[in-house]
């Protein structure tokens, strides 16, 4: 070999060993299915559009369904699932933690309302403060969601227990919920198509949902929207029964400020790529501000009970408790 090369291969040799190269970073890639509330259909839609772009050896799977439902599909039946998506933090703990999952982030919040379109009965009379009366009207019907499958399912109970204290009448919740049971839905967006089809007036679901869809919303008091941190203590004083964690068992579901959370279960068959997305969502910037832009405010950093589990590149979105 000629000394000019011989000092040439010296020279790149000391410079690879003193000024290493970068690696690229491993290429995600294959299938990454996400369980999710009904009210996070929007919202994660845009989510998992704007990571394939970042990730375009992802594909994204989504698959909406009432959150105990999702969870259930994990504890009970074994689905594999990346990301579990939660419209109540809680369902997680209760019914993923310890055994299917470790740990709990909380990202999002939401209020309860009550929807409707311009068709709806009594549409051009109803305000905060008659709702109770015009809902009891032979002539109107709503619909509302399985508090066994869905969260806001319960939390449309309990915010009508809420409204009982609030409004001062007693025995608000039996009547009405008595009333058009034919129209109990597994999840909230179900009762989008009964609402759109002018089959009930007005149902109860999320803000969120009836802004993401354009619709009519009539905004309940703070005092019973299980929106406010500062109401926490009032929305405990009440509670609902619904299934537990095993078939044949009840568990009581009391009243708390609205917070979606977010997990990997145990069995997630992607977990790189799962924890690219969770990361992703929680950042301000990325999935953060496409719930924003759909009235979905992020509460991140929030503490958690689990904090001492979460892995560490995600601890920055949580808080100890």
């Amino acid at each position: 070999m000629r000394p000019s090369k011989c000092v040439w291969l010296l020279t790149m040799v000391l410079a690879v060993c003193l000024f290493p190269v970068a690696l690229p970073a491993e290429e995600l890639s294959g299938e990454l299915m996400v369980f999710h509330a009904g009210s996070l259909s929007v919202p994660l839609k845009e989510v998992a559009d704007a990571f394939e772009k970042e990730h375009p050896g992802v594909k994204v799977l989504r698959e909406a369904a009432g959150s105990r439902e999702c969870a259930r599909k994990v504890s009970d039946i074994g689905r594999p699932c990346d990301v579990l998506a939660s419209a109540d933090y809680a369902v997680i703990d209760s019914l993923l933690i310890p055994k299917h999952a470790d740990w709990n982030i909380k990202f999002a919040g939401n209020e309860m309302a009550i929807v409707y379109t311009e068709k709806a009965k009594h549409a051009g009379e109803i305000t905060g403060g008659n709702w109770p009366e015009i809902l009891m009207r032979e002539d109107v019907s709503f619909g509302r969601s399985d508090p066994n499958a869905d969260p806001c399912g319960y939390r449309t109970i309990l915010t009508l227990k809420l409204a009982e204290k609030h409004y001062g009448l007693p025995g608000l919740t039996d009547r009405l919920l008595q009333k058009d049971t034919r129209f109990l839905r597994p999840k909230e967006t179900d009762l989008l198509a009964l609402l759109e089809t002018g089959t009930v007036d007005y149902i109860f679901v999320y803000r969120s949902v009836a802004e993401q869809h354009g619709l009519k919303w009539l905004p309940l008091p703070d005092e019973i929207n299980l929106k406010k941190a500062e109401f926490a203590d009032l929305y405990r004083s009440v509670s609902v029964e619904i299934s537990g964690d095993k078939p044949g068992t009840k568990m009581m579901q009391a009243g708390e400020p609205m917070v979606y959370g977010v997990t990997i279960p145990r069995n997630a068959p992607n977990p790189k790529a799962a924890m690219a997305f969770v990361t992703f969502l929680l950042e301000k910037d990325r999935g953060l501000a496409i719930l924003q832009k759909n009235g979905q405010p992020g509460v991140v950093p929030a503490a958690s009970a689990t904090y001492d589990q979460i892995p560490e590149p995600l601890k920055r979105f949580a808080a100890k408790p």
